[in-house]
């Protein structure tokens, strides 16, 4: 017997099976595309399919019947500068000549409201110190202009004004240096701007910190963690929100130490998020995993073909009935007594195809099924825990800012630049989040520290 044959012929057959399981990773790899992994649409290889398939609406454009009017609202009396009478001074209908007071079965007048500003927006105050002679001795003595007011040459309202722009609605600090220029006639230098920036930052650290420490103590909260970048070199943006909070926080690490940072050493209560790794140490029933992401998983797992493509398809399955059940509770039209007998069988299916998925042939199908088995616990915390939701999707529109000043900037320069994006990011959002105006907040934040006095209050 060829002994040295039959072992050629073992080492052979392990080769080519694992040529063949890299091959399969390897063209699964190429499948990836938005659909089915965190790929953004623009990232798409060409040829892929949209992200987003919609049957083309048989509606047409424009309002659609009983929707509810978005009439222009009127300023309140004392928003308006000027009032202009138009009264009529003859009858329409016989030319008889009328009052021009009103008499007392006269309608209210029809009211129309119309805004601008003035030619130059901006109050500009010199302040002249002037010497003066003693007639006695002849000595000129020098008035000074006093140090709190020579240090701001850009008023609080005006500060607060730019750091609007940069954080609340992307713009770049020469493109704030070209509108003070251009709207505001007033020239700043580009340094200028950054000074204005961390003289912001440093006001609103209390309220950073006032955020934080909300978000830690809320009995729900949702996270996620999006890269960034300081001076070119990869750090992470974390990021939590509660239904009228949000906070963000730059660290280096997207580890267990980035999401300390953001949440504290111990996690309270439920958490919202993905399945990245560091989100273990939160135990799986206080945790609501995202079944958006799911899906993309299932899909994946579809496009990648194979035996196990069934745990794909019954996984999509489960997606869209779950969805469906959780839309029909979210307008009322069932109890979450008759959410959960929904729920139930879906859990079932999907815990049977997870054990055969981990049984089955394909390894990486089968580790995904092992993997979200542990996890099963953190797939249902919706159906029974008021005030969680099975995806986080809202979590990843609160970040969606972020992402997109991340696009526009590449990042920042320094890490006094991060605090200043994690604190504005913070007061502008949770701003939105409360209904506040996020320009008035800024402006009394900025006030308060140049006067020596509390930041105001975020969540009041």
């Amino acid at each position: 017997m060829d002994v040295t044959g039959c072992s050629g012929c073992g080492e052979r057959d392990a080769r080519i099976a694992d040529l063949e399981r890299r091959l399969a990773e390897l063209e699964a790899r190429l499948k990836t595309n938005a659909t089915n992994s965190g790929t953004p649409p623009s990232a798409n290889p060409l040829g892929a399919d949209k992200p987003v398939k919609k049957k083309k609406s048989k509606r047409k454009r424009g309002g659609q019947p009983d929707h509810p009017p978005h009439l222009k609202r009127l300023l309140p009396p004392e928003r308006v500068s000027r009032t202009e009478h138009i009264v009529p001074t003859e009858c329409s209908s016989c030319h008889a000549e009328l009052p021009h007071e009103a008499g007392p079965g006269d309608p209210e007048p029809k009211r129309f409201q119309t805004a601008d500003v003035p030619e130059i927006p901006l109050v500009v105050i010199e302040y002249q110190a002037h010497g003066r002679t003693c007639s006695c001795c002849g000595k000129v003595t020098q008035a000074t202009v006093p140090a709190a007011i020579r240090a701001h040459s850009i008023g609080p309202r005006l500060t607060a004004i730019f750091s609007y722009l940069t954080g609340a609605q992307g713009i770049s600090k020469r493109g704030v240096e070209e509108i003070a220029e251009a709207i505001f006639q007033v020239p700043i230098a580009l340094g200028t701007v950054a000074n204005l920036e961390q003289e912001v930052s440093a006001a609103l650290a209390p309220a950073h910190q006032e955020a934080l420490e909300a978000v830690r103590a809320a009995d729900v909260k949702f996270a996620d963690e999006t890269s960034w970048k300081l001076w070119g070199k990869l750090c992470w943006l974390w990021a939590a929100a509660t239904a009228n909070v949000a906070v963000f926080v730059i660290h280096a690490k997207r580890s267990v130490l980035g999401l300390a940072a953001l949440l504290g050493e111990e996690i309270h209560g439920i958490l919202h998020s993905d399945r990245w790794h560091v989100y273990l140490q939160v135990p799986e029933e206080r945790r609501q995993i995202c079944w958006a992401h799911l899906k993309r998983d299932f899909q994946k797992i579809v496009d990648g073909g194979g035996a196990s493509v069934f745990v794909g398809r019954r996984g999509l399955r489960i997606v869209k009935e779950l969805f469906a059940a959780w839309q029909a509770f979210g307008q009322g039209k069932v109890t979450r007594r008759k959410l959960k007998a929904l729920i139930e069988p879906l859990q079932r299916r999907l815990g049977k195809t997870l054990v055969e998925g981990g049984l089955g042939d394909d390894a990486r199908v089968a580790k995904f099924c092992e993997n979200l088995l542990l996890l099963e616990p953190a797939l249902w915390t919706f159906v029974t825990q008021e005030g969680v939701e099975p995806t986080n999707n809202y979590m990843e529109r609160l970040v969606r800012q972020a992402v997109l000043w991340r696009r526009r900037s590449f990042g920042c320069n320094s890490p006094s630049g991060c605090r200043f994006v994690e604190r504005i990011l913070t007061v502008v959002q949770t701003c939105r989040l409360h209904g506040k105006n996020v320009l008035e907040y800024l402006y009394h934040a900025v006030y308060s520290h140049r006067a020596g006095e509390p930041c105001p209050i975020l969540l009041s």
